[in-house]
């Protein structure tokens, strides 16, 4: 915040967040209050803990929760009108149907998680899970009504692209940073994705499916008993799906081209076909098509039409406010000067480079909630050590990824990516920490030791 300099030392400031997390957690689990409540309440108490200007203190709410809600709404919302249309039309039952036919039922989250995975390459995590969350819930249904087993290999799979994988934006900033080869961060990305995955997304997918048997939630993946009886054919379908993928790929794609210096990011077709591919424009786009696709073109017209449309939003609301309501929290935590103080205890660590650089990317992100303010911190730090240090290309590369994996470590109560995949498959928060967060937190570990491998090999 402009003007104001944070006193308390890291010592308090860590202790006040450790006693607003804990807070969080006893209102909402033991005594049962709502998470919206919950966490616009302990934001309040938070700033006043950390010392924020009184002044300053609801204009740091409202701008923490409007950042979060500016990216996240639109996301959510339209995501929920293209997967009502795609539900409604019969379309999420027919394509559920074929991959069940494909991969078998015994390997259908496999199926669903290697097709996360897949699309996760262009599209960042919330858009992505958005997106592919229709096909989760029909498949779930069918085979059993249990979220989770399905959900939880897809939702690890867009996280490891997104963390791990340019042309998402936590690697291209740590590859900036650290001066990295991002062509050589691309490819060994890509070669740790699956297995990464398979071991701490597909495997503990199939684990916590067992352990939590959780139905469906009626989302925009509900049961529709007026859907249409003449469903569209499953490649009409897979277009539509893969429509804001394409689109977003232009936008990922022409930012990675950009920076590798193949294109001029200041020419007029280049920026009209970014703003195109962007999430909130390329749903956008989507959500259009598939009501001219899945509703005009098959005889539903007007008022009915748009009830179904409309009919997506209220069940997402809470998904939408509690999410916002994360976002203010954390950012509550980051104007407090949390990451700051944390970043200057930690520097002098005397740790080797590419562990401390996990060690400092792993403590913010528990301690503030943000990944990418994790990475580009933890990197800006790290940054001149590995400059001034006799480090091959590649070990450049797997320093750069193993600060990416401690950015991703043991989302929680603090980062609204925990609110949005636990509302989204309908779990309590004590349900989210035991299998999203130790997910979290596997995917980091694991991705650092791989790290080490290739710094080894370097």
């Amino acid at each position: 915040m402009e003007g104001w300099t944070q006193t308390l030392g890291a010592g308090a400031l860590l202790g006040i967040a450790a006693a607003a997390i804990a807070l969080i957690l006893v209102l909402v689990i033991v005594f049962k209050m709502h998470a919206f409540l919950t966490l616009v309440l302990v934001s309040l108490i938070t700033a006043f803990a950390t010392g924020i200007p009184v002044a300053g203190i609801v204009p740091t709410l409202i701008s923490a929760f409007g950042q979060t809600l500016g990216s996240v709404a639109l996301l959510i919302g339209l995501g929920a009108m293209l997967g009502k249309m795609v539900e409604h039309s019969g379309g999420a039952r027919i394509l559920a149907e074929k991959m069940v036919d494909v991969f078998g039922e015994k390997r259908a989250p496999f199926g669903l998680g290697l097709a996360s995975l897949i699309m996760g390459f262009p599209i960042f995590f919330d858009a992505g899970l958005v997106v592919m969350l229709p096909i989760i819930f029909a498949v779930a249904r069918r085979l059993g009504n249990n979220v989770l087993l399905f959900g939880m290999p897809a939702a690890a799979a867009f996280s490891v692209m997104h963390v791990f994988v340019p042309p998402h934006p936590g690697p291209v900033a740590a590859t900036e940073l650290y001066g990295a080869n991002i062509g050589l961060v691309l490819l060994v990305g890509v070669i740790m994705a699956f297995p990464l995955w398979y071991l701490t997304g597909y495997l503990w997918g199939l684990y916590v499916g067992r352990r939590y048997i959780l139905p469906v939630p009626a989302l925009f993946g509900s049961v529709d008993e007026d859907r249409q009886v003449n469903p569209p054919g499953v490649g009409t379908v897979i277009a539509i799906l893969l429509l804001p993928l394409l689109l977003i790929f232009l936008n990922t794609g022409l930012d990675f081209l950009d920076t590798a210096g193949a294109v001029d990011g200041d020419a007029t077709w280049v920026q009209v076909l970014s703003t195109l591919g962007t999430a909130p424009v390329a749903l956008l786009i989507s959500v259009l098509v598939a009501i001219f696709v899945l509703g005009n073109r098959r005889g539903e017209h007007g008022t009915a039409l748009e009830k179904v449309v409309d009919s997506a939003l209220g069940p997402v609301c809470s998904v939408i406010l509690i999410t916002g309501a994360g976002g203010m929290f954390g950012g509550v935590l980051r104007t407090s000067g949390i990451g700051d103080a944390l970043s200057d205890s930690l520097a002098d660590i005397g740790l080797p480079v590419i562990v401390a650089a996990y060690v400092i990317a792993l403590v913010l992100r528990v301690a503030q909630g943000s990944a990418t303010v994790a990475l580009v911190t933890a990197a800006g730090l790290m940054a001149p050590a590995v400059a001034a240090g006799d480090y091959s290309v590649l070990q450049i590369v797997a320093i750069t990824l193993a600060t990416a994996a401690g950015s991703v470590f043991a989302s929680h109560v603090n980062d609204s990516g925990f609110w949005l995949v636990g509302r989204l498959m309908g779990m309590d928060v004590k349900t989210t920490l035991k299998t999203w967060t130790v997910q979290q937190a596997l995917e980091s570990v694991v991705g650092f030791l791989f790290t080490l491998v290739i710094f080894w090999i370097g």
